[in-house]
């Protein structure tokens, strides 16, 4: 393809911008003449100065150009263009790709030059805007993909919020209401605030726990849903079906009534009636989640506890949980409550497995009807052995045993490689991901 002058023109226009970007990530210092060619560029566009400086946020630019919030929603999502001669698509050159280098330009900016040193509480509430403007411009809803985490982006924003958080001065923070308020909880502020709870009283722990609230039910009201929209169970064939006409199977009444056709009449004589089944198992199904509470399971820790709280709102689900370090503590009696739960867990510290199922297992009353979700690394060290005997006993006497590595924000938990292969040896492969798998196992087993 051969650009004219105008196309060459708008191409290195929008380097420009590109290589301006590149030179402030990777070194905050402005270089003076990328500097002057960009803001040239911005303003040959009509497009405000602001855009180039990293200080302003995109929330600003959007209240006082509140035109330029529609370009921003979607702008690095698959755009369809026009296929070029050997058949692919590309950009055409134009003003319309400079425009959008430098509105793309910004949004990076603003969110992966997050600097170095300490953190006010006004800095981080506004990237976490930025970023909410960035998970936009892909096409999603702001904090979606920091509550997806992965190993790509969502991670990548997840990570930046997380030193973002413990560059900041947080128990000062929360000792200020008007600070407080600035705050927008997320994982990262959740680990630290679970971690940090014992040290805080009075108006900063109240702030504390306000927080944890918010994000609990806004996690919740996420976990509901995937719980409501994973569609799994079987049919019980052995419970008779209801004879009520919702439940009729017209086209096999039809069917099995063919022969009954006069042709004189012109009607179709209906011996019989045929209604579907809809039952499902109903018999009390017992849930009993473990969860590792040490350090390197925080993600796991809060969305499993959230997640166990939704299947103990079900009919019919009887749901234990117990949490443990070197210790086990039966938190069944606030299972409804993931709030409650979390303020009682105490993050950090050892392992120790094999007296977490020695809580879990007189637990087990009916091993056929029961499931046992263990969340852990499963880095037991000295007592990876006698903790693998009792998961294995406990899977032989017909309990379905999942064991969950990571439920999670991150995506990137590491598990331990021997009980990795104990447990596929054992036909139960560690579960690993996002939390939609854990859903789905639950969800299968229990309705």
């Amino acid at each position: 393809m051969t650009l004219d002058h105008h196309d060459r023109a708008d191409e290195n226009r929008r380097q420009v911008l590109y290589w301006r970007l590149l030179a402030r990530l990777f070194d905050p210092t402005e270089q003076p003449t990328l500097e002057a060619a960009s803001l040239a560029v911005v303003e040959d566009l009509g497009l405000p100065a602001a855009l180039l400086d990293p200080a302003v946020s995109v929330d600003t630019v959007v209240q006082r150009y509140p035109s330029l919030a529609a370009e921003l929603r979607g702008l690095l999502t698959p755009a369809e263009h026009a296929p070029v001669a050997d058949g692919t698509a590309t950009p055409e050159p134009g003003p319309a790709e400079v425009r959008r280098a430098a509105l793309v330009s910004k949004v990076l900016l603003n969110v992966f030059a997050a600097g170095t040193g300490p953190v006010s509480a006004s800095e981080l509430a506004r990237w976490q805007s930025d970023a909410g403007w960035f998970e936009q411009a892909l096409g999603a809803e702001p904090g979606e993909l920091r509550r997806q985490g992965g190993t790509g982006l969502g991670g990548a924003l997840a990570a930046l919020e997380g030193d973002l958080v413990r560059r900041m001065h947080l128990r000062e923070v929360l000792a200020d209401p008007a600070l407080a308020s600035r705050l927008t909880p997320s994982m990262s502020l959740i680990e630290q605030l679970l971690r940090d709870k014992a040290n805080l009283s009075g108006v900063a722990l109240a702030n504390a726990k306000a927080l944890i609230r918010r994000f609990v039910d806004e996690v919740a009201e996420v976990l509901r849903t995937q719980v409501e929209q994973t569609s799994v169970g079987t049919i019980d064939r052995s419970v008779p079906p209801k004879r009520v006409f919702r439940n009729l199977d017209l086209d096999r009444t039809i069917w099995q009534n063919l022969t009954n056709w006069s042709p004189e009449d012109q009607r179709l004589y209906v011996d019989r009636l045929y209604y579907r089944r809809t039952a499902r198992r109903t018999t009390p199904a017992r849930l009993i989640v473990v969860v590792d509470q040490s350090g390197s399971m925080v993600d796991s820790m809060v969305n499993c506890t959230i997640l166990a709280s939704i299947f103990a709102g079900l009919p019919k689900v009887d749901v234990h949980l117990i949490a443990y370090d070197t210790q086990a503590l039966d938190l069944t009696p606030w299972v409804r409550d993931p709030f409650e739960v979390l303020l009682r867990t105490k993050l950090g510290g050892g392992n120790d497995g094999p007296v977490a199922m020695a809580m879990a297992r007189p637990k087990i009353a009916e091993p056929r009807n029961t499931v046992m979700v263990w969340i852990s690394d499963f880095y037991e060290f000295d007592r990876s052995q006698p903790l693998f005997d009792g998961i294995e006993a406990v899977h032989r006497s017909g309990v379905r045993f999942i064991p969950v590595g990571s439920v999670n924000s991150s995506g990137q938990q590491s598990v331990n490689p021997w009980f990795r292969q104990r447990f596929k040896d054992l036909g139960t492969p560690v579960i690993s991901g996002h939390i939609r798998k854990l859903v789905f196992e639950l969800k299968s087993f229990l309705t």
